[in-house]
């Protein structure tokens, strides 16, 4: 009398081959570069959408940068509310933005409102040129991340 199916031992080596792929596809993918660099990219965003606002103060008020808090300190300052920062939330927020945004996985970063938030990124102005640079601190990857315009 002879028996169909599997031994053990192709079982066996059937399994440790589906791992052996699963795992080589894992390393392959590494999702948690593909995650850092997606918060790059969404750092790079907000950069973005930070500087094209200020353009706009700018635009708006013939050439100078309109702000409660006073002009862009011309060394790096963190924007935020709380003291040693520089609040420009009041300045681009409802008129040129509907929020700031906000570094996506720094502890701390968050924003409630244009008298209330602390997003993380840096701002300054070079007091030669007048050019404004924005940067992300936390950049992952060992990526440096900022915009000057």
């Amino acid at each position: 009398m002879r028996r169909s199916g599997f031994t053990l031992m192709e079982i066996i080596v059937s399994i440790t081959i589906v791992v052996a792929l699963g795992v080589a596809t894992i390393l392959i993918i590494d999702p948690a570069r593909q995650l850092a660099k997606g918060r790059n990219q969404e750092r790079q965003a907000h950069l973005n959408l930070i500087l094209n606002a200020v353009g706009q103060n700018i635009a708006s008020n013939r050439g100078k940068f309109s702000c409660s808090s006073g002009d862009i300190p011309e060394t790096a300052a963190r924007m935020a509310t709380s003291t040693g920062n520089y609040n420009i939330g009041p300045c681009l927020v409802p008129i040129y933005l509907s929020s700031l945004p906000v570094d996506p996985s720094t502890s701390g970063a968050g924003y409630a409102n244009e008298n209330d938030y602390d997003t993380r990124y840096i701002i300054a102005r070079n007091a030669t040129t007048g050019r404004v640079t924005v940067s992300a601190p936390a950049a992952e990857l060992g990526e440096k991340i900022e915009v000057t315009r």
